[in-house]
C-alpha cells in the first residue's frame, strides 16, 4: 500500500483545523502525519479570486503545496441564502466589502433578513474540500451541504470564526448548529460528511499509487 507520509491542512483557522483533523482521524491508519499552516512560517496567502468555492479550494491547495511540497487539503465554504439571491455566497467573510468580524456578520445577516418570514428564511451551509498532490498532479474534490433556517436572533453560544452557525437552525432538528451534541455534530456537520467522502476517495488513490 502507498504510504503518503504527510498531509498538510491548508488553513490557519483553528476551528476549521480542529474539525478537519477530527474528520481525518481514520487516515492516520495509512501512516500519514498531519500538519497545518501553524507548523510553518508562511506569511503569504493565496488570492482567493475563484468564482466558486470549488475554485477557491483548489487555489489554496495548490498554493500551499508549492510552499511546502506536501500534498495539501484545503477547503472553502459558503453561506447561501436563496432569498438574498445566494448571498453572501463564496465571499461570506467579506460580505460587507472587507474582512468583517464575527459579530459584524451576525448583525448584518439579521439586518438583511429582518422582514423575512417562514420558508423564505431557508439557508445552506456548503463546504468544498480539495486534495492536491502536486507530485502526481492529482486533484480530488468533495462537497457537502446542510439545510437550515436563519434564526431571528443569534444563539447565546459563539464558536469563533464560525459566525453564521450562531444563526443557523438545522433542518429536522430545530436546534442551532453550534448547539448540537457531539453525536448530532458527527451526523450533521457538512465538513465532516465531506471528509468522509474524501477518505473513501483517498483510500482508492493510495491503492493506485
Amino acid at each position: 500500500m502507498y504510504k503518503l507520509g504527510k498531509i498538510l491542512i491548508g488553513s490557519k483557522n483553528q476551528a476549521k483545523i480542529k474539525e478537519i483533523k477530527e474528520g481525518l482521524f481514520e487516515i492516520k491508519n495509512f501512516g500519514v502525519e498531519i500538519f497545518d499552516l501553524n507548523d510553518f512560517d508562511i506569511s503569504e496567502e493565496p488570492e482567493e479570486n475563484g468564482q466558486t468555492i470549488k475554485e477557491n479550494s483548489l487555489i489554496k491547495a495548490k498554493f500551499y503545496f508549492e510552499k511546502t511540497k506536501i500534498p495539501t487539503i484545503s477547503d472553502d465554504s459558503a453561506f447561501i441564502i436563496p432569498y438574498l439571491n445566494g448571498e453572501p455566497g463564496v465571499k461570506s467573510r467579506r460580505w460587507l466589502g472587507y474582512d468583517a468580524s464575527d459579530e459584524e456578520l451576525i448583525e448584518y445577516t439579521l439586518f438583511k433578513m429582518k422582514d423575512v418570514k417562514g420558508e423564505e428564511r431557508v439557508g445552506y451551509l456548503v463546504c468544498n474540500i480539495c486534495f492536491y498532490d502536486g507530485f502526481n498532479n492529482n486533484v480530488i474534490f468533495v462537497e457537502e451541504k446542510i439545510k437550515g433556517y436563519i434564526a431571528e436572533k443569534p444563539s447565546e453560544r459563539r464558536i469563533p470564526e464560525y459566525p453564521f452557525r450562531s444563526l443557523f437552525i438545522v433542518d429536522g432538528l430545530n436546534k442551532y448548529y453550534d448547539e448540537l451534541t457531539e453525536e448530532e455534530h458527527r451526523s450533521f456537520n457538512h465538513r465532516l460528511r465531506a471528509l468522509e467522502k474524501l477518505i473513501l476517495e483517498l483510500k482508492k488513490y493510495f491503492n493506485k499509487i
